[in-house]
């Protein structure tokens, strides 16, 4: 009874300083994303894509999360964005007090878009609100397409599903429709894109969509 006790009060402060920073964005009128995955998903891939095709039409942000290193900020970075980046030292996810933290070393002025790349972990990070819009889950064809059913919760509080890498298909013993219909087995609510970072598929599509519920803000 201790550690659920304990775990409450943990999730209790961190839920109040995750409202705290969607009253601050919602006041400054900025979109968020929380991006989660596995490690290896694709997802600063993702976000240099989303840069290179949205650059010109939307103004971003990006806060970068990992154990270790700051190689994705030093990427987004090099794409002219501005990044911060937050080092857990090995915690297995982000929480709303670093988003907090970074928010306030980052000028956001004008922007439209911010995008929190969680730390590579499909358990942890997707019990905790970090003030975003959105949660975002990655998954890659190379996972296989059981992955929803054995991370069910990351599929149920997210409300949309990036299905990556499927330039890959054809080598791979994965079903795309597969994945699909496992993920919206959990959640049918899900906005689904299939995304290829190499060959470009589905990435216009999705930026569209993000410009979409951009100009609803």
């Amino acid at each position: 009874m201790a550690v659920l006790t304990i775990e409450r009060k943990v999730l209790e402060k961190n839920d109040a300083v995750a409202q705290t920073n969607r009253q601050l964005l919602k006041s400054l009128g900025i979109f968020s994303l929380n991006l989660v995955s596995s490690p290896g998903s694709g997802k600063t891939s993702l976000v240099e894509k989303t840069i290179e095709h949205c650059r010109e039409k939307i103004q971003m942000a990006v806060i970068e999360g990992d154990v270790q290193t700051d190689l994705d900020a030093r990427r987004v970075d090099a794409l002219g964005i501005p990044v911060v980046q937050i080092v857990t030292h090995g915690a297995c996810h982000l929480e709303a007090a670093l988003v907090s933290d970074s928010l306030k070393q980052l000028d956001l002025t004008g922007v439209e878009l911010l995008i929190i790349e969680n730390v590579g972990n499909l358990v942890c990070p997707s019990g905790y609100d970090l003030g975003e819009d959105l949660k975002v889950v990655i998954v890659s064809t190379t996972e296989g397409d059981d992955k929803p059913l054995k991370y069910p919760a990351m599929f149920r509080n997210a409300s949309v599903l990036l299905i990556n890498k499927i330039d890959l298909l054809p080598y791979l013993p994965a079903s795309i429709e597969a994945l699909e219909k496992n993920a919206l087995s959990i959640n049918p609510d899900l906005k689904v894109f299939r995304t290829s970072c190499i060959s470009g598929e589905g990435i216009a599509e999705w930026c569209h969509w993000l410009q979409g519920n951009i100009k609803k803000k």
